[in-house]
Parts: C-alpha cells; structure tokens; sequence
C-alpha cells in the first residue's frame, strides 16, 4: 500500500520525468519485440512491423500506465480546465454576462447570510454562546421586578446562574467637557455568567455589592474607552462623575463585546444596586414595578433542555403568583437566545422571508445562465458533432460543459463574495443614528465564505447540466447534415420553461417590494395621533445635573416657562421619560375598573401606556382634546388624581367615550382615579402596532426626572435650537440636553419599515435586471437564428406588425405567463410578505397594477434592441448572402 502511495505521489509531482521514462521503457519493449522478430530470419523492416503489431497502440499503453497511476482524473480536470478557459475567452460578452449575474445573486444571498449569522446564529461574541439563553417575559417583554429575579435566579434549578440588566442613561463627567452616556445597570454576577475577561483592570462582582449604593464602579467598553479616553491604560483607577455621583473605573472590556441586547452597544456598566444614583428611582424593593429588570439570561445546566427549563421557571412563577398575588401574575414565560430574546421572533421572522426572496434570486439567476448555457451548446453544436464523430462520449462532453459552468459559478462567487464582504463590514460599523447607541453586528467569517463557496458550485451544476438532454440525444450525423442542435419553432422547449420560470420569479420580487413601499407610505401617512412636523423635543434628565428629587418639578415648570419666552414658540409642552414613538420605548400600568376590589393581575380590566404630561402637552404635540378638559396647574400632589384616556382606552373600560369623562378607574395600588377628558388614538410603541389604550397623568401628580420638552414652531429649526440651547445655559449651565426635531426621532421606529422596503427594493431591482437579461437574450437568439425566415417573410410583403409578431411573439407570451404565475405567488405568499413589511396587502389594487405595469415595461425594454435589429433586416442583402 505504501508503495503504491508513493508511486502515485511520485507521479503527481514528477509527471513529466516519469512520462520520460514511461516512454523509454515502451521503446525498450519495443526493440526486444523486434530483436526476437530479426531472430526468426525476418528483415528489419518486417520485423519493426510486426513488433508494432504485436506490442499494439503504444499511446494505448501509456495511457493504460497513466490510469494504473491513478492520477488519470486530476490530469484531464486541469486539462478541462484549461480548454474552458480558453472558451471562455474566445466568448467575453457571454463570460461577462454570467459572471456578473451570478455574482449578483450570490453575493446577495451572502450578504443575506451575514446578517442571519450575524442576528440569529451568533448574536452575542461570548464564550459557549450556545448555551446561553434570555427571559422573554409577559406582555413587557423581557421586563420584571428586582425581587421576582432574585426569586427566579435563587430557587430555578435549570441554570448555573442568572444575571440580570437595565438601561442606565447619565451625564458622564471625566473633569472635563461632561456628556451623556447610555449603557446597562447590571447584576453582579453578569460577567461571571457570560464568563468573559477584561482587556484591563477588572470587573465587578457579587461580592462588592453589599446593599443599595454600595458598589460605585465601573466598566467601560471598548469601544467607549477607545473614542472617549483615546486609549489611555491609566483611565483604570481613575474616577469620574456619574449624575455628580463619584464611581470608579475598574476595568474595560474586550473589543468584541458590546452588551447583551442586540443592536444596542452600551457606553458603560454600572452594578444595579446603585441605579438610584444612575436613574433617580427606587425600584431594588419594588416587587410591583414590572421596570426594574430589562432582561435576565444564564447558561442552561448540563443535560437541561429549553423545554425543560420553560416548566421549571413557569413553577416559579406559580410560587411567585400564590406568595404574593397582588404583585405578580402569572404570565407566558419562554426563553430564547440571550441578545436576540426581545426581538427574537421579529427578527427571525423578517430573515426568513429575506433569505426565501434571496434565495428567489439565485434560482433566478440560475434558471437565466441555464437557458444561455442551453443557447451556447446549441451554437457549438458542430463542435459537439464533430467531436462525437471522433469518437467523444457525451459524458467527456458533458463533463467539459460542467467544467466551464462550475469555473463561470467560481469566478461568480468570488466577485459577488468581495462586494459581500465590503458591504457586510460596511454594516458592521454604521450607526444609522447618530445619538442612539445602535449598530449592526454583522462582520464577515468563515460561515459567510463557506455558504458562499457551496452556493457557488451548486449554482455551477444547477445551470451546467441544463444541456444534458440536448447533447444525450445529438445526432452527430444529424448535425453536420443541417448545422444545428437546436431549433427554433413552435415546440416548448427547456429554455423557454427557464424564461418563464425566471420571469415569474421576478414579478413575484416585483410584487414583493411594491408591497413593502405600499406599506411604508400607509406608515408615514398614517394618524400618529400627534403631529411631528414643526416640533422640537428637548431631551433632559436632571439627575444626570445632580436633582434631588424634591427640586425636580420646581426646576420642569422653571424649564417649561424658558421656553415659553423664546420668539416664536408658540406652544410648549413636558412629557415624562419618552415621547410617543420615540425610541420605540413606552411603559404600562395595570388598570382596574372602579367595582373592582379584588386588585390580582388577573383582575386587569386593561394595560394602557402610560404617560405623565403637563398642562398644554396636547396642544404642543398637536394631539386633538375630543371630550372633557385638559390640565391644569392645580393638578399637583395635593389635588385629587385625574387622568385623560384615548378612545380605546374609553371604549374597553367604560363602553364609550362619551361615557367616560366623570367616571373613575383604579391603579395597581388601589387609587381611584377620574377621568376629565378623552384624547384621539394614536400610535405610541410602534408604528405597526395595533390600536392600544392609553391614558395620561398630570406630571406634577407624579414626578420624574427624565422627560422631554415639546416646543412647537413655525421658525427655523436651527434657529429655535440655539435659542432653547441658549435658554438651557442661563438656567443651569451643566444641564447636558439633547435637542431634535421630532421627525428625525421617529426615524428609529421608522426603521424597520425603511430597511424592509430598501431590501425587497433592492432584490426586486435585481429581479428585473435578470427578467430583462433572459428576455433580451432570448429575444435576440430567435431574432439571430430566424433570420432568413424573416427576410424571406418581409420579401413576400410582410409587415412590420407580422415579422415583429413571429420574432418576438413567443418573448412576450412567455412574459405574460411569467407575469401572471408569478403575481398569483406573490398574492399567495401574503403571510411570508407580512414578516417582512407593515400591512403587506398584494391584493391593493395599486400593487396589482404596479406589477402589471412594471413587467410590460420590463418586457419592452427587454425587447427594443431585438425588434429593432428584426425590422432593420434588408431581404435581399440576406438572400445575397445566403
């Protein structure tokens, strides 16, 4: 065995050597032969003849030495591979074409795949990811209370450990030139559990809490320490201010991490028992507040199923509910990979139907390569005629036609996979908004490059072995005599199924991204329930400057009249923590009818969002007052607790709006509360949600530090900003404040709708350019190959109508099946639409026409060229050729 080993290895790296002495080692048998032959009285030339004769084919027998070798196969591949170079080159427009369509559809499919890798696959650049899972919680995804996860991580027997965080949003002073910083209030324990190691210093652990405020450090990341301290390795130690609050800095983290919540890089973490100090509220004993936890996660035990730690959770939660049922309720509980658990089922859902639609793509570029793959053999068909004439088997053919398809996919591949990898790396470092910690982790690897290698050769033998049947059935005989494989006539043929299949398949992306615009302008046009344009909303938190909470509602009504005195704000109005639609962040409260006594979760009448307003917000946010009145400055602490409810809120507590101003509802905590006015619906988390109850409570009746100033104006935006700034300055000059308009806030729930609607853009633009590519190619082979006939037929008085009719007929017959199988698809494929854009509706008339209109005008495009060179054919030139 050895030595056949490496005999064969011998002959692979020493070929021509032993090719040498292959062919003196036959000449030596050769003369033997002939010296045996001269010994039996034969003269020489005889006795050369018969060695010949006797030994056989000496090219026969090297080639039987070469098999016995066993490297037979690697020669004739390099062989192959370089005569389809070589024909390849002899075609340049033909190799251009099927190289850049292929490298369109794999690198979108490989782009496609980076992001699922980056989302789904791989959501958190942390040690055993896999194990590694996260809360989805309730109606409040992923929220809970401080102590019901102390409850879940002490007595759940499923994972090693729990670690929980919050958002933390503060003014970060470095001694110089103070900011605002975004990053996450975190559980002791939550480096141990994601068991990572810092790239200095240390992190914080169990062991240094030891009660509220007791633990004033922190952590900060990479990419933080990088653009803010420029890399300074003695920033370890150091301390800084946090909302005037002394922390230390203890430690940096790795590059690659950024958090634990996809899409979100926090700035720095901070231990939870000292979120007072970061968010100015209480909630470590809150038992009722549902916003003291955004998320907890933890690695599953050896041998613990998801299944299983569902139920064990869900026990705890049986034993929460029955120990204290006022303040928890039971809820659906499920857990899911830790970083994608709050988005899990949104994101999955949309990269589904993309990679379906991407996936789309490359079966439309693989069925057009294979109709131009079936036209090419159909050209060389006298090559192909000669060559089995010669004694070729159709499966030496067929294997140099694969060779030449698979070569075609690798350079496809490799083009498309370096576009991929610019775009994908492009991704992973854009922020599409500025002041919001978001990004896109989605950096290529190994997974991206070998999806698209597999893609890449499967693409090659999909569209290489369209030819088969043409050259299994060739006729060599057949061919010389006429000149052609193929022909073209009545009978359906394989390219024609290709055609209509490709066409169907790009009225169907068609369908898709008209759908996605539709739904992106019904967003846009849509009632907000307040109106964005001509509003500036003032970000302040005045913890962040240092507020104690007594001084807070002094210091909102102070800010509120600053504003009122700028030139040309005419109305100004104060939301606590967000504004409607703003960051896609809202809080609810349970609400309870005033009958009720029994104050369970399961007695909840509704969970309305909540907002804490002042007087004249509506007027500021252009939101319509329907029924009763609106705040007053009376409605404080020392006044009787009123409310003004949207109309869902008024139609599923009280019955009606009308019915509702007078009346009274109940709060978690018991508190009657009346009903004074009724305001439009709106929309306040997203801009897909359905309509959802809402009330509105009088800020002074509950105080925040977080909240929003809304200054309406018909001034210039810029204008007005350095005038609140200006304002900002006299009242307190190291209030940190973010200032926009309230259109370019919306941007962040706009997002999804936008991404959605520029993808399905994009895939429906390279839909059309393939269906315009098969069209025109096969237009123009039945024009090239017709004409004769149409010169003969224009001879004998055809009009421009007829020779257009018989050139181009069966083009756009297949255009219109396409058309039509594929916008009944798309109609179909409404569910797989609706995960990826808001109110996917194909069946909008609009749509329909759209589509209808869009493949009429693909297939005259398609189609221009080859009628124009159909009708500027000169008969008798032709013939004359001819």
């Amino acid at each position: 065995m050895w030595k056949d080993l490496l005999l064969r290895l011998r002959a692979l790296f020493f070929r021509r050597q032993m090719d040498e002495e292959l062919k003196e080692e036959l000449q030596f048998h050769l003369e033997m032969q002939e010296r045996k032959n001269r010994g039996r009285d034969l003269d020489p030339a005889d006795a050369k003849r018969q060695a010949r004769l006797q030994f056989g084919s000496v090219v026969s027998a090297a080639e039987a030495c070469r098999e016995e070798r066993g490297i037979s196969f690697v020669e004739i591949l390099v062989k192959d591979a370089r005569f389809a170079l070589r024909m390849l080159r002899k075609s340049p427009g033909f190799t251009a074409v099927a190289v850049v369509t292929l490298a369109v559809a794999i690198g979108a499919n490989a782009v496609v795949f980076g992001v699922l890798n980056g989302l789904v696959l791989r959501p958190l650049n942390v040690p055993e990811a896999e194990s590694l899972y996260g809360t989805e919680y309730g109606v409040d995804t992923g929220f809970q209370s401080y102590p019901n996860y102390l409850d879940l991580r002490d007595r759940n027997r499923s994972f090693d450990d729990l670690a929980a965080f919050n958002f933390a949003f503060v003014g970060l002073d470095r001694g110089k030139d103070p900011s605002r910083a975004s990053g996450f209030a975190t559980s002791g324990n939550y480096f141990d559990v994601l068991r990572i190691q810092p790239y200095l210093g240390r992190f914080f652990h169990s062991s240094d809490e030891h009660g509220p405020d007791s633990a004033p450090y922190l952590v900060l990341s990479y990419a933080y320490w990088h653009s803010r301290f420029q890399d300074d390795r003695g920033v370890v130690g150091r301390t800084v201010q946090l909302n005037k609050h002394p922390f230390t800095i203890v430690g940096i983290a790795p590059p690659g991490f950024r958090g634990t919540l996809l899409f979100v890089s926090a700035d720095f973490f901070m231990p939870i028992v000292n979120q007072e100090q970061g968010n100015g509220e209480k909630l470590l004993e809150a038992r009722g507040n549902t916003h003291g936890i955004f998320e907890t996660f933890g690695h599953l035990k050896p041998g613990v199923t998801p299944a299983q730690a569902v139920a064990d959770v869900k026990a705890v939660g049986a034993y929460l509910e029955k120990t204290y049922p006022k303040e928890f309720g039971q809820k659906s509980f499920s857990l899911g990979h830790a970083g994608l658990t709050s988005f899990d089922h949104a994101v999955r859902a949309f990269m589904a139907g993309l990679m379906l639609l991407a996936g789309l793509i490359l079966l439309a570029a693989c069925a057009n390569l294979g109709s131009l793959f079936a036209a090419r053999a159909a050209d060389r068909s006298r090559e192909v005629a000669l060559r089995l004439a010669l004694g070729s088997s159709p499966m030496r053919i067929l294997r140099q036609l694969l060779t030449e398809a698979v070569l075609i996919s690798l350079a496809g591949g490799a083009t498309g996979v370096l576009g991929s990898v610019a775009l994908l790396r492009r991704l992973s470092i854009w922020q599409p908004f500025p002041g919001a910690p978001i990004h896109v982790p989605v950096a290529p690897d190994a997974r991206v490059y070998g999806v698209a290698l597999v893609l890449a050769l499967v693409s090659g033998f999909l569209f290489g072995i369209v030819p088969v049947r043409q050259v299994l059935r060739t006729d060599p005989y057949q061919i010389i005599k006429s000149g052609s494989m193929g022909t073209v006539g009545r009978r359906i043929t394989i390219r024609d199924l290709l055609l209509a299949l490709q066409i169907a398949i790009c009225a169907v992306l068609v369908t898709s991204s008209m759908v996605a615009v539709r739904g992106l302008v019904r967003s846009l046009h849509g009632n907000f329930g307040f109106e964005p344009r001509k509003a500036i909303l003032v970000s302040i938190n005045l913890t962040t400057a240092g507020y104690s909470a007594d001084k807070v509602p002094t210091m909102q009504k102070r800010l509120i009249a600053a504003m009122e005195t700028i030139p040309g704000a005419e109305r100004v109005g104060l939301v606590n923590d967000y504004p409607p639609l703003v960051y896609g962040a809202g809080s609810r409260s349970s609400v309870f009818k005033e009958e009720t006594r029994d104050l369970r979760p399961s007695n909840v009448a509704a969970m309305p969002y909540r907002y804490n307003i002042s007087p004249e917000y509506f007027d500021a946010a252009g939101t319509a007052l329907l029924a009763g009145r609106d705040f007053t400055w009376y409605d404080d602490k020392n006044a009787p607790a009123v409310a003004i409810v949207n109309q869902e809120f008024a139609g599923k507590i009280f019955g009606s709006e009308a019915n509702a101003v007078g009346r009274y509802y109940r709060m978690q905590d018991g508190a009657r509360v009346q009903v004074v006015g009724v305001v439009e619906n709106g929309k306040y988390l997203s801009v897909t949600e359905e309509q959802q109850p809402a009330m509105f409570l009088p800020f002074l009746q509950s105080p925040s530090s977080q909240a929003y100033l809304v200054v309406r104006s018909t001034r210039n935006p810029q204008q007005l900003v350095e005038a609140i700034r200006s304002q900002l300055r006299e009242l307190d000059a190291g209030l940190p404040a973010d200032i926009d308009t309230w259109n370019n806030l919306l941007d962040v729930v706009l997002f999804p709708s936008r991404v959605a609607t520029v993808s399905l853009g994009v895939l429906g633009a390279m839909g059309a350019m393939l269906s315009i590519t098969g069209i025109f190619g096969m237009a123009a082979y039945s024009v090239s190959k017709r004409k004769r006939e149409l010169g003969i037929r224009m001879a004998l008085g055809a009009q421009h109508k007829e020779v257009l009719q018989s050139a181009l007929g069966r083009a756009f017959k297949l255009l219109a099946v396409g058309s039509a199988a594929g916008l009944l698809l798309g109609i179909l494929a409404s569910r797989v639409l609706a995960f990826i854009v808001y109110q996917a509706t194909p069946r909008d008339p609009l749509v329909l026409a759209g589509v209808v209109l869009a493949m009429l005008l693909l297939g005259l495009l398609a189609t221009w060229i080859p009628a124009q060179r159909a009708l500027s054919i000169d008969p008798m030139t032709l013939l004359r050729e001819e």
